[in-house]
């Protein structure tokens, strides 16, 4: 958690069911404290956080709360995320201080990014976190079925 109590912005896609899944356990573990939720397919994304179609190509994201311009990408995110929540911050230390770990986790994370709508699906409609982050506190309403991945 940041210093301020800024919630750090995560970024997913909103049209995986994996991903959507994963945020949906982060907000009834977190509620809202040290996340923010905003799916890649959001239109503002670009003005509001500077972040590009192509980036979100690149995986999910982690903002920093206090900082906007500490980012996290892909497995370095999902590390941040599971750091900042206490039950499992050992877990990524364990996980850092294996030898070759870290190599592994970035290749399956790869892997589970370039293949999430083959092996998890993909939704209907783009999943909108209840607890959205927009820079201008008001999130405009997202297309229903973005196809930007």
């Amino acid at each position: 958690m940041t210093d301020n109590n800024q919630p750090s912005t995560v970024i997913y896609d909103g049209n995986c069911n994996l991903c959507v899944t994963l945020v949906q356990t982060l907000e009834r573990l977190d509620k809202g404290r040290t996340f923010a939720y905003l799916p890649m397919q959001y239109p503002q994304l670009e003005a509001e956080f500077g972040v590009t179609e192509e980036d979100c190509e690149m995986g999910m994201m982690v903002i920093d709360g206090v900082d906007s311009r500490l980012r996290w990408q892909g497995s370095d995110a999902a590390e941040e995320i599971a750091k900042r929540i206490p039950i499992s911050a050992p877990i990524v230390a364990a996980y850092r201080a294996l030898p070759g770990m870290k190599w592994a986790g970035d290749r399956l994370y790869e892997q589970v990014r370039d293949n999430r709508y083959v092996w998890f699906g993909r939704r209907q409609q783009t999943y909108n976190s209840p607890f959205a982050a927009c820079d201008s506190g008001t999130c405009q309403p997202f297309p229903a079925t973005s196809s930007k991945a």
